[in-house]
């Protein structure tokens, strides 16, 4: 059974819509990964999904950069990286709080920053993946 992304539902319509294959295969994974992590942190438990998220997270954020090009994302990308950077650290901290209120709302904003990233590259600039 197939199932809409709960998380990530910016970052993975952006990657379908632009044929990133790498990079929506990478939302999906961490898209799973932050639906069990949020299932851990409301049912109170320090499982291995709560520990698993972030580095499910830096993947994807490894697959965006592949997909924009580094030298873009490290240049003219700068701000959306730091954005995304910043985003993700507050979905770390929401996770060793074990909120998933805090979680919830961090999660939001991990995926509108990531998403932005990913469309805000001009097409030029991107590996020809």
């Amino acid at each position: 059974m197939h199932r809409a992304p709960a998380f990530l539902p910016l970052t993975v319509d952006a990657a379908a819509r632009l044929n990133a294959g790498l990079l929506l295969r990478q939302a999906l994974v961490t898209d799973r990964a932050a639906d069990e992590c949020w299932t851990a942190l409301l049912a109170g438990c320090g499982t291995a999904a709560r520990r698993g998220l972030a580095p499910q997270l830096r993947r994807l954020s490894e697959a965006t950069s592949e997909h924009v090009g580094v030298r873009w994302w490290f240049a003219e990308g700068t701000g959306h990286r730091r954005r995304v950077a910043s985003a993700q650290e507050n979905l770390e901290d929401a996770i060793a709080d074990g909120d998933g209120q805090e979680f919830a709302l961090a999660f939001v904003g991990y995926d509108h920053a990531m998403a932005s990233a990913v469309v805000a590259c001009p097409r030029r600039a991107r590996s020809p993946r």
